[in-house]
């Protein structure tokens, strides 16, 4: 299975309009691969809380547009990063679709777990409750953005969903990247599943971005990863390797599962 990650580059001097197009190009030169993946809010910036407002949609509205057409015209499945949603009630939502090489929306994923504490998404943006997987021909996606990344009892929801391969979008900092990487192979290796995780580059409201993009096997080997300016992170990986590693160290089976909660001595 080939996976293209779109390591898209957010200036601010673009216009979100212009960014699309670009992205919708970038997608173009990926015929061929089965997958396609581009990173967290990079229709805005996922730091440009100030630009959240402004530049929300309705789910079905230019950024869906654009992607559905641009992943039917390159006959790929698009995981089209995140974007802000505006819902019927008013709601903000950093919103993913995911759409198939025909063009139609296979799957959408409101981020579960907000980043900022106090200030920004965290307070900006409603929280999704549903955790989502996508049957591809070749593997079960399990669907994460960016901060979902530091909960792993999410991703173990995913896997018990039946993700084999964990695709998160992001807009990571730089003085954050080490975390980012750890964090990357940490999922891969006790949910014995591939991990595919796509940053942005550039800077975004003056918060410069990781990038680094990695797809990590299930045994936590990094297959590939990329550097920090905007580039595209092609790589090939053997989905079946997922129930090989499974059978060949079947951890996930030692699992207790409703343990009674810790007594407090003392």
């Amino acid at each position: 299975m080939r996976a293209s990650l779109i390591q898209i580059a957010v200036d601010p001097d673009e216009s979100v309009n212009s960014r699309r197009e670009r992205a919708a190009s970038l997608i173009a030169a990926q015929r061929g691969a089965d997958l396609v993946i581009l990173p967290e809010l990079w229709p805005v910036g996922a730091f440009a809380y100030q630009e959240f407002e402004d530049e929300a949609e309705p789910l079905r509205g230019p950024t869906h547009e654009r992607m559905a057409k641009a992943a039917a015209e390159a006959g790929v499945w698009l995981h089209a990063g995140s974007f802000v949603e505006r819902a019927a009630d008013g709601t903000l939502y950093n919103t993913t679709l995911v759409f198939t090489p025909d063009g139609e929306r296979a799957a959408t994923y409101r981020k579960i777990h907000r980043f900022g504490f106090d200030k920004g998404e965290a307070v900006m943006m409603g929280a999704g409750d549903e955790l989502v997987t996508l049957a591809l021909p070749q593997t079960t996606l399990g669907l994460a953005t960016c901060y979902d990344l530091r909960f792993p009892e999410m991703f173990r929801g995913l896997v018990d969903a039946g993700a084999e391969t964990l695709v998160v979008a992001a807009g990571w900092p730089e003085r954050r990247r080490a975390h980012w990487t750890l964090l990357a192979q940490a999922r891969a290796v006790e949910n014995q599943a591939y991990v595919l995780a796509v940053g942005s580059a550039g800077t975004h409201a003056g918060v410069q971005q990781a990038g680094h993009s990695i797809v990590v096997d299930p045994w936590g080997e990094v297959l590939a990863e990329a550097g920090a300016d905007e580039e595209v992170l092609n790589v090939e990986f053997d989905p079946s390797r997922v129930a090989a590693i499974r059978d060949q160290f079947p951890a996930l089976k030692d699992r207790r599962m409703g343990l009674a909660p810790p007594t407090t001595l003392g």
